[in-house]
Order: structure tokens, then C-alpha cells, then sequence
């Protein structure tokens, strides 16, 4: 194992949550913008937050196994 290993994950789940933090703003704000309550437009915020981070998650896995 590099000494740089465990720097390059934490970089990696660092991006990874502000992609997602970016991602679930911007659900957030097209959900206010569509016209719904801020309940519902917190609901698709928690969503979108969700699956985006799942993605990127899952992608940092396949590439760990290539």
C-alpha cells in the first residue's frame, strides 16, 4: 500500500459529497422553481443527494477493482 493511498480516498469521498451536495442543491432549487411546497422540494433535495453519492460510489468501485 502507498503512503499517498489513504489522502487520494479521502480526496476521492471528498468530491464525491460535494458533487453530490451540488446535485442535490440544484434539485433543490428546480423543485422550488417548479412551484412545490419545501417539504416536497426537501424530499427530491434527499433524493437526488442519495443517488448521485450512490453513483459516485459505485464508480470509485469499478475503478478500484479494474
Amino acid at each position: 500500500m502507498k503512503h499517498t493511498f489513504p489522502a487520494l480516498l479521502l480526496l476521492a469521498l471528498a468530491v464525491a459529497v460535494l458533487f453530490s451536495l451540488v446535485a442535490a442543491a440544484i434539485a433543490f432549487a428546480l423543485a422550488r422553481w417548479e412551484g412545490a411546497a419545501v417539504p416536497t422540494a426537501l424530499s427530491r433535495c434527499g433524493i437526488a443527494f442519495a443517488a448521485s453519492l450512490t453513483l459516485c460510489l459505485a464508480v470509485f468501485t469499478a475503478l478500484d477493482r479494474t
